[in-house]
């Protein structure tokens, strides 16, 4: 979706301004405009109707000719990815990355892998599993329960299309469409899994699976398979139900008089604007929805008694590995989201995490780009030179990596410490500032779940990518605007609306209070229909 000039009317008061298109942002505005309410979308992205599908925009030339690089801008107007500079104050030294996340309609769910899983219910009693984790911020339960939001998961696998098949473990599996037939490979290895007494099954995906379907993780959809928050809830919300889209908007602070916000200071286009709502919601990411309401105020902030906003953050923590495969698949295609199992979910008193299919690595040239940029964060940052050099050498072992291998991923839970943090850089307001650090006890569950796998993968050929300790790959980041009963220990209520705040709610994964083990996009939709609902009941 482009918009080339401003919508009409933006200077009526709007019933509710959504700020962010990704999973909540689109779920909860299309769930209210349905409803009959005036609903107002802010999209900081405005993809351009040349917009790159179906392949990694790095390896496309940019309009000069270039190839794009990470924060080059032309990854956002046409990759829908982000380019805005993170900084990394976690090491020794300072550095600055840019994040693999979205940027326009749909946000990063117009790049995600389509899974869309349940939480557990042990997910919601993250105290039960915290014993070694004596400095984190972890509360015993989350405010809602797992059976009150069972109702709202069916909903929103309705509404996203998922298909697949049920957990055999778990006690709440939904029934879902089938999706195609394993590969060879894939009946292979879940035959191998369940010789190992484990019990895979095909991972819920929020798929339509159209011919020529290449599942297009990382990058836009070509074949308009994908089920993202644009296709499922953004564009029908404007198209059917009257909803106005304003991209390229960039959300500067919330204008407040008291307990309520009476709208948003922005930008558009770089011109000022000024918006009103009788409601705001916020849904730029758990990286943005804190730092608006730390910019409002004139740079005091709003909604920050707790002292918490910002803090608590969370990312998975994921391991890659790489499976030969024993079946013969011609050609082999590892693109597809195909198996998950969860038998290590929660391990004696410890919460670990699930193992899935990754789909496949990026394209080869990607892939030494990336060693060549993890290496200058190093002290042997000269030696990404060399790589260069060693390029034909080089690229035929990583697209042995990248094509030859099953790719599996381990998702372990993360857990909320207060001096895990994304903040305003000093230098400027709209500058990400990113503290984070592993614990000792999340290294601990790590090597458990590793040594799980060394044994369930004897007899195979593989090999493991630690990626758990680069914070570069920010995976599944929540947590900063946690919700909770408790104001002193929550930055929102149990309905996501700011405890000091009348009529602001966040609906990203901002409000997680603990990470869960698995992907969170799923929980994220149906928490927003939940909220949703709430609103809609009580008009606040």
């Amino acid at each position: 979706m482009t918009t080339d000039t401003a919508p009409e009317g933006l200077d009526r008061l709007w019933d509710t301004i959504v700020v962010g298109t990704g999973i909540g942002g689109a779920t909860i505005g299309h769930a209210l405009a349905r409803a009959g309410q005036q609903v107002l979308f802010c999209e900081l992205g405005d993809r351009g109707d040349d917009a790159l599908l179906g392949e990694y925009p790095e390896l496309a030339a940019g309009r000069d000719g270039r190839a794009l690089g990470p924060g080059d801008a032309a990854l956002a107007a046409r990759g829908g990815r982000c380019a805005d500079r993170i900084v990394d104050r976690s090491a020794r030294r300072e550095r600055e990355f840019t994040p693999f996340i979205g940027h326009g309609p749909g946000g990063s769910s117009a790049l995600y892998g389509m899974a869309m899983e349940r939480f557990t219910p042990e997910d919601f009693e993250p105290g039960r599993f915290a014993a070694g984790a004596v400095d984190a911020a972890v509360v015993e339960r989350w405010p809602v329960s797992h059976a009150e939001l069972l109702p709202f998961y069916e909903q929103a696998e309705t509404l996203y299309g998922v298909r697949g098949d049920a957990d055999p473990l778990a006690a709440h599996a939904p029934r879902l469409p089938a999706p195609p037939p394993l590969s060879a490979a894939g009946s292979e290895f879940a035959d191998f899994l369940r010789a190992r007494g484990l019990h895979p099954y095909r991972l819920p995906s929020a798929c339509e699976y159209q011919p020529g379907c290449g599942s297009c993780q990382s990058f836009l959809c070509r074949h308009g398979c994908k089920r993202d928050a644009e296709s499922a809830c953004l564009v029908p919300a404007v198209r059917d139900h009257g909803a106005t889209l304003l991209a390229g908007c960039r959300v500067l602070e919330l204008l407040a008089d008291g307990r309520r916000a009476g709208g948003l200071r922005c930008t558009w286009r770089g011109r000022p604007l000024t918006l009103r709502g009788r409601r705001v919601i916020l849904a730029a990411g758990a990286l943005q929805s804190p730092l608006i309401l730390l910019r409002s105020a004139g740079g005091a902030g709003l909604g920050n008694g707790s002292g918490l906003l910002g803090r608590c953050l969370m990312r998975h923590l994921i391991d890659v590995y790489l499976v030969r495969p024993r079946a013969a698949d011609e050609p082999f295609d590892n693109r597809r989201k195909e198996l998950a199992c969860n038998d290590f979910y929660v391990d004696g008193g410890a919460k670990l995490g699930t193992l899935q299919s990754f789909g496949r690595l990026p394209p080869a040239p990607m892939l030494l780009g990336s060693l060549a940029s993890d290496l200058r964060a190093t002290p042997w940052a000269a030696a990404a030179g060399l790589l260069e050099l060693a390029r034909p050498l080089m690229l035929p072992l990583l697209r042995d990596l990248s094509e030859g291998w099953m790719t599996l991923a381990t998702i372990a839970e993360d857990l909320p410490y207060a001096d895990n943090r994304v903040a305003c850089h000093p230098d400027g307001p709209q500058r990400v500032l990113l503290e984070y650090r592993l614990r000792p006890e999340a290294h601990e569950r790590m090597r458990t779940l590793r040594a799980h796998l060394r044994r369930t993968l004897q007899g195979r050929r593989w090999r493991r990518l630690d990626q758990v300790a680069n914070n570069q790959r920010i995976a599944h980041v929540c947590g900063t605007c946690r919700f909770g009963d408790d104001p002193r220990h929550s930055v929102l209520d149990r309905d996501n609306r700011v405890h000091e705040l009348d009529n602001v709610y966040v609906v990203d994964s901002s409000f997680f209070p603990s990470s869960g083990g698995t992907n969170p996009s799923l929980t994220i939709a149906a928490n927003a229909l939940r909220v949703a609902g709430r609103l809609l009941v009580s008009g606040g």
